[in-house]
């Protein structure tokens, strides 16, 4: 599996996020510290995730990715959108519950031209750890079936 990356551009205020191969909680600082960009931008106006190069995508991108819809939601009133076009990570969209949050394409999306790799931040491990209860708690927050699914991963991260 290649490993993973995230990748931006944007014109106008209009945002586009991909996210390319075995995308980890390596990357959550990374992804967090582009979306508080993204929504310092005066001129920002919409937002699309494209995921179909992901290769393999864990759950704490998944909570900052539900993280995002969520306070695009809030904060700008509309929902953002998800490309991709394989099975299996559809599913998993599925199965955590973002059609509630995104509108979901099963699909490739533009691509567009000025797009580039976002640099690796690497947070301190207390940081990180705060990033994946975080993000493991929005997920929880989207279903029950994902408070479930996750509650004994959050009572053991905060015990330690």
């Amino acid at each position: 599996m290649q490993e993973g990356r995230i990748l931006a551009a944007s014109h106008d205020g209009a945002y586009v996020i991909r996210l390319e191969g075995d995308v980890r909680l390596t990357l959550c600082t990374t992804i967090d510290d582009f979306v508080q960009h993204m929504f310092a931008d005066p001129n920002f106006v919409s937002v699309w995730v494209d995921l179909c190069a992901v290769q393999g995508i864990d759950s704490t991108t998944l909570g900052l990715l539900a993280k995002l819809a969520l306070k695009v939601k809030e904060k700008f009133g509309f929902v953002p959108t998800i490309y991709s076009h394989d099975p299996g990570i559809n599913r998993l969209l599925r199965s955590m519950a973002f059609h509630r949050l995104f509108v979901l394409r099963e699909g490739s999306c533009n691509n567009p031209a000025d797009i580039a790799e976002l640099p690796t931040v690497m947070g301190s491990e207390d940081s990180v750890k705060q990033k994946v209860i975080e993000a493991h708690r929005v997920l929880m927050g989207i279903s029950e079936e994902n408070r479930d699914r996750f509650k004994d991963l959050i009572k053991a991260l905060e015990r330690n």
